[in-house]
């Protein structure tokens, strides 16, 4: 019986493990292997060895993206996380004008990425566009600016246009999270004379730490992947103000032609993201969830 039922789990699992071995475990391999090889995409690869990872860790611009890269991780999380777990409480209220507010604050999850640059690049952060024309009606010209343009800032602003697509996701997370939450530990909390602020940081916040460390993981690991918004936005410039670590892999394989640079790159990413999902799986004990309902 058993045995019976361990080649059926075993079946079952064969269409995701072998989905893993073709689109990722399969191309990682063929990305570490054309990492070693000095090789234009065309003409016959030539053997590097380690060649191109030494030069990963020297270049200049490499070194620079990999800085804009952390800057974008650690700046989205203090950006995206208080954001959205506020709105996630707001809108977890059962009343109905919370949930006709939720449908607009949702409406950022129906754009595609590329939609989201396009949008924000031609008509809302250009020379004359609607940021800069309401600063404008407002009496602040002197804070008008060419936020796409000026290296100084531009980084800053295609930040804030992530965060205006990503935070809808996770306030979704914290919306759903807070729902889980016991109501009998509100009312216990009424009755011993607890105001609104002291549930919120007594119960609230204590209960959705794992809905904390979910979004938490998910902004950082993804925060290394951002490349679409970048690239219609800015393209990686001016200059190299906002050539993250994947754009510089793209510009790199694609543009520049080094497919085996490129791809030292691509596995140096890899090997971040991956390496930064299991530290912080160890240092939150995510792996060892345990319902927080358990017993009410």
């Amino acid at each position: 019986m058993s045995r019976r039922l361990s080649w059926s789990i075993s079946l079952m699992l064969l269409p995701a493990v072998a989905f893993f071995v073709v689109f990722a475990l399969g191309p990682m391999i063929a990305a570490v292997y054309i990492s070693l090889l000095d090789w234009n995409g065309i003409s016959t690869p030539h053997w590097v060895g380690f060649g191109n990872w030494a030069k990963a860790f020297t270049d200049s611009v490499t070194l620079h993206s990999i800085f804009l890269t952390v800057q974008v991780m650690v700046l989205s999380w203090i950006v995206q996380t208080p954001i959205s777990l506020l709105l996630g409480v707001f809108l977890a209220g059962r009343q109905r004008y919370r949930a006709l507010l939720g449908v607009f604050y949702f409406l950022p999850l129906l754009f595609s990425a590329v939609a989201i640059g396009l949008i924000w690049a031609s008509s809302m952060l250009s020379a004359n566009g609607a940021l800069n024309s309401f600063l404008k009606a407002i009496g602040a010209s002197s804070l008008t600016n060419d936020w796409l343009g000026n290296p100084n800032i531009a980084l800053y602003a295609v930040i804030a246009v992530i965060a205006w697509q990503f935070i809808p996701f996770h306030t979704l997370l914290y919306q759903a999270g807070t729902r889980q939450i016991p109501q009998v530990l509100y009312e216990a909390a009424r009755i011993d004379g607890a105001g609104t602020l002291q549930q919120f940081f007594y119960i609230t916040l204590p209960q959705l730490k794992y809905t904390v460390v979910t979004s938490t993981i998910l902004i950082l690991t993804g925060s290394l992947t951002y490349f679409d918004v970048i690239y219609v936005m800015t393209g990686g410039g001016p200059g190299y103000a906002t050539r993250t670590l994947p754009l510089q892999m793209y510009i790199t394989a694609f543009q520049d032609a080094q497919i085996g640079y490129g791809s030292a790159i691509a596995v140096i990413l890899a090997v971040v993201g991956v390496l930064l999902s299991l530290i912080m799986i160890r240092l939150t004990g995510f792996g060892r969830m345990e319902s927080q309902a358990e017993g009410l």
